[in-house]
């Protein structure tokens, strides 16, 4: 079928929402730039990253900034939480679960060790105060109860972390309990696998950073001992530091296996960059190389997004009971300028089919939105069609024929 193209040019690089009604999909970009790291392995040491591992990805488009042995397997310790989250997002997205549950703590889930915040055996808390737990204050015990009130048992949440992990292409990721507490040559991710998770949760499910972006804040136990506070404070210590861009949380750990890891997530200038570290020598080292890696994406990057959606029209169909449909944009489109380009350049071009032929499914395609730059094209957003239109029958065609005839004849 022919095509048929008008072509509008704008200064800048444009982000595109979903048009009204349509799902938003901002966790995963109909385009997302795969061009290689700006820096990588020797040049990386200019940084002085001191961590034997870590990746910086920009979180709107995946692109990876920066990269040292990202893809070297490690423990991560509390990192491993990031996936619990997402599970216990995911659950709240599908109703399964809800905010105001009350999560009664079982003798395995008190049992566990390490960083926890001293649940008791039959303890009841909600859902959303074991969320605080598990962010601000990496409770083992409370990774746990979560765990076990979403799936049963620990082991058949881990499944699912697994499984959840492997739709994320994190390739070189296995993991063996859901708080990270298991000191195991096999319990491994790599920083550029914490890198996606840490995209998955920021982008998916943004209300994570209500919690991660708590300093301090009181639980309060209440048990057969009786009712007293307990003060949760963030392991995330660059949110009080002193930087030139906005932390927004994510997620510390550290065991004497991983050393000390860090996946520090930071908001500038509407560029959001998720920095992974692991295995860092220190306390804080990690988060000094946070900070560098950083600092150097916010001096590389400039992430452009229009606020305006271009009008689509109607989309005739051929053979239809409806003579036309209207369409959508699907999807969300970002670019990430790393090499200086002049961005007031970019064109934008919007090629449609001539016409659609019935039966027309939602969601069909119909065109796209393309982006191109001296040239080379950026990317693209598909515009597909908004509604069903069923094929027209014989009587459709009768009604039709009397339709225009009384018009023509009038009253």
């Amino acid at each position: 079928m022919g095509k048929r193209a008008c072509a509008l040019f704008m200064a800048g690089i444009l982000c595109l929402a979903p048009a009204s009604g349509m799902p938003a999909r901002a966790e995963e970009p109909v385009l997302s730039q795969k061009g290689e790291a700006l820096l990588v392995g020797a040049e990386a040491e200019t940084l002085g990253i001191s961590a034997p591992s870590a990746c910086l990805m920009e979180a709107s488009t995946g692109q990876v900034i920066y990269e040292k042995n990202a893809d070297e397997p490690r423990s991560p310790a509390s990192i491993t939480k990031i996936m619990t989250l997402i599970l216990i997002f995911d659950a709240l997205a599908s109703g399964k679960i809800q905010m105001d549950d009350q999560v009664v703590t079982s003798a395995y889930a008190k049992s566990m060790g390490g960083s926890q915040v001293f649940l008791e055996e039959g303890e009841i808390q909600s859902v959303e105060t074991l969320i605080k737990c598990i962010v601000v204050a990496s409770g083992n015990d409370a990774s746990v109860a979560m765990a076990e009130y979403i799936a049963g048992s620990e082991d058949a949440f881990v499944q699912m972390m697994n499984e959840r992990a492997a739709g994320l292409g994190m390739a070189n990721t296995h993991f063996e309990d859901c708080c990270g507490l298991t000191e195991s040559a096999s319990h491994v991710t790599t920083a550029r696998d914490i890198a996606l998770m840490s995209r998955e949760l920021i982008n998916r499910y943004p209300q994570i950073h209500n919690y991660s972006t708590i300093w301090m804040e009181n639980i309060t136990h209440v048990t057969k001992q009786g009712t007293k506070e307990f003060g949760l404070a963030n392991t995330n210590k660059l949110l009080k530091m002193a930087t030139n861009f906005r932390t927004t949380g994510l997620k510390t750990g550290s065991t004497s296996m991983a050393k000390y890891c860090l996946s520090a997530t930071a908001e500038k200038d509407g560029v959001r960059l998720i920095a992974a570290i692991m295995a860092a020598p220190d306390y804080k080292a990690r988060f000094q190389d946070a900070v560098a890696l950083l600092n150097y994406g916010y001096a590389n990057c400039r992430l452009y997004e229009d606020s305006e959606m271009l009008p689509l029209p109607y989309m005739p169909v051929v053979n239809g009971v409806e003579d036309s449909v209207p369409l959508v944009y699907e999807g969300t489109f970002s670019y990430l300028s790393l090499n200086g380009e002049d961005l007031s350049a970019v064109e934008k071009e919007l090629v449609l089919e001539e016409s659609l032929t019935a039966p027309v499914e939602q969601g069909q395609p119909a065109g796209a939105l393309i982006y191109t730059l001296s040239g080379r094209t950026l990317g693209q957003v598909r515009i597909v069609a908004a509604g069903n239109v069923e094929e027209a029958g014989y009587l459709d065609y009768l009604k039709d024929i009397v339709s225009r005839w009384m018009m023509k004849t009038g009253p």
